[in-house]
């Protein structure tokens, strides 16, 4: 039988370096998208898909993450008494995700790389399997990425990644998998990854992105690739690498997203999220696109 999952890790100790000098005093994980920080979409994802314990590693300067999600109630209380009823509940809805998702924080420890905050929530969690998302990705679906990757494991009982398609000029920016068998649905078996390949090398159309469902196995990895590191202290400790060695022997899949993605990892992309989530608001949508209009075509002419 399967086993359910239920928990998941959110990496947060990045410095948000490519989006400086904006994160210099603010985490990237909190800059808004919509009326929520990117984080709080991250959140509501797992706990719309059934996760009860969210693990989220940070690093120092990460406070504020854990302002955001800790209930308050005497702030709760004074919006009630003055009448601001609708501050005081989405107010107090937030601190409640904290805790149907049960979240707890971490500090990491150890080499640098995206496998280290993993493989630290990892030693709490025993051979359950565990989701892993990134905490700057906004995933805009009917049914959520998360759910999507818990279905594919469930069919599977393997490593599952998230994959989208992508343009095939866009491969240099991302990890390419080398795609076995098509199982029909978006359900992928593939055998490795190959890191930003160039288009005429791109080992398949797809583009793994933000989004893993990790086995004891891939644990098993990370472990291996940090005992060679304090043994030779060089490179990173990367959660693809892990996943190639496992998959060298052992079968990993991939989901095909059912959805819209929004990276906010980078300026423009930032951008991008934040502006078509306001372009969505049925409020701030019209007025937007009216003021888009008048500034891409402006009354004299110029």
């Amino acid at each position: 039988m399967v086993t359910t999952i239920r928990r998941a890790v959110i990496p947060a100790a990045g410095l948000g370096s490519r989006l400086l000098p904006l994160t210099k005093a603010t985490p990237k994980e909190m800059l808004p998208v919509g009326d929520k920080p990117v984080i709080e979409h991250t959140v509501r994802e797992l706990v719309a898909s059934g996760i009860t314990d969210i693990t989220i590693v940070v690093s120092g300067g990460k406070g504020l993450i854990q302002d955001h999600f800790r209930p308050n109630p005497a702030l709760v209380a004074q919006l009630r008494a003055d009448g601001k009823t609708a501050y005081a509940d989405a107010v107090e809805e937030v601190g409640e995700l904290s805790r149907l998702g049960h979240i707890t924080y971490l500090d990491q420890h150890g080499p640098y790389g995206n496998g280290t905050p993993v493989l630290n929530a990892a030693r709490n969690f025993g051979d359950e399997p565990m989701l892993v998302l990134w905490p700057d990705d906004v995933f805009v679906a009917e049914v959520p990425r998360a759910q999507q990757l818990i279905r594919a494991y469930e069919a599977t009982s393997c490593p599952v990644l998230a994959l989208m398609p992508m343009e095939p000029g866009d491969s240099q920016r991302y990890g390419v998998p080398v795609v076995r068998e098509d199982l029909g649905e978006g359900l992928l078996r593939i055998t490795g990854l190959v890191e930003k390949p160039k288009p005429q090398d791109a080992p398949s159309a797809y583009a793994a992105i933000g989004g893993y469902v990790i086995t004891p196995g891939i644990v098993d990895e990370l472990r291996e690739q940090t005992k060679r590191w304090y043994e030779h202290r060089t490179g990173e400790i990367y959660l693809t690498d892990a996943i190639n060695a496992y998959a060298g022997s052992r079968a990993v899949y991939g989901q095909v997203i059912q959805g819209r993605w929004y990276d906010t990892g980078n300026p423009l992309a930032y951008l991008t999220a934040q502006f078509a989530a306001a372009l969505a608001d049925p409020e701030y949508g019209p007025p937007l696109r009216r003021l888009a209009t008048e500034l891409d075509h402006p009354a004299d002419g110029t």
